[in-house]
């Protein structure tokens, strides 16, 4: 067999979604084939679902559909004559480098607790009186006193957490001073790990058996 007989991977063509690989690449290429548009839409609805069940993990990022769509663009090279439900992206809008994020001015009055709270404490206020709101707030209280413990590690009261969540809520949530929240075990954040000399110890047994078995024999 000559060395022209085999298929090397330098001389197939370049991948241009590599996740997807080779053959929805050519699967894509076989859109333009089609005549008939009617039948390159369904064509490309069912490459839509076949791309999408190959990357399961899309589907935890917002506009997954959307996402897919682009992605059949990019691969068909933006060459596919196919109605998609989602602005059919351009070369130059795919390699427009991404505008600068501007850092978040917004002042935190306890930055230990993070904005995420502050909405949680906001939600709060505008829930309707009830268990659910009660349910709700110490929910968010119990949270709260688990961030102050991660960033202070040393101690925390419920007495700091109830000022704060008043403070917070301007006032609005107003818990009652005895109020008990859940403790906080001192290494609640370690990972529990298995003991090290476990496999030593069941291995010495082993061999310690063995050795009485060949003593008795």
């Amino acid at each position: 067999m000559k060395n022209s007989d085999f298929d090397y991977n330098t001389k197939r063509e370049k991948l241009i979604l590599p996740e997807y690989g080779r053959n929805v690449q050519k699967l894509v290429k076989h859109l333009f084939n089609i005549q008939s548009r009617e039948e390159r839409n369904r064509y490309a609805q069912a490459l839509i679902q076949v791309m999408g069940n190959l990357n399961p993990h899309l589907r935890d990022t917002e506009d997954f559909k959307h996402k897919l769509w682009d992605h059949l663009a990019i691969i068909s090279e933006f060459k596919g004559d196919y109605d998609s439900p989602y602005p059919i992206p351009t070369p130059e809008i795919i390699s427009e480098k991404p505008k600068k994020v501007p850092y978040g001015t917004t002042d935190l009055r306890y930055r230990h607790y993070g904005k995420n709270v502050e909405r949680l404490i906001k939600k709060a206020c505008q829930m309707p009186e009830g268990e659910e709101k009660q349910a709700f707030i110490m929910i968010v209280a119990n949270l709260m006193k688990r961030f102050y413990y991660v960033w202070n590690k040393e101690s925390v009261t419920d007495e700091v957490i109830i000022n704060d969540l008043k403070e917070l809520s301007d006032g609005q949530i107003v818990l009652d001073p005895g109020t008990k929240l859940e403790e906080i075990k001192p290494g609640f954040m370690r990972q529990k790990k298995q003991p090290q000399n476990m496999h030593k110890n069941h291995t010495h047994q082993n061999g310690h058996g063995n050795h009485n078995y060949k003593k008795r024999h």
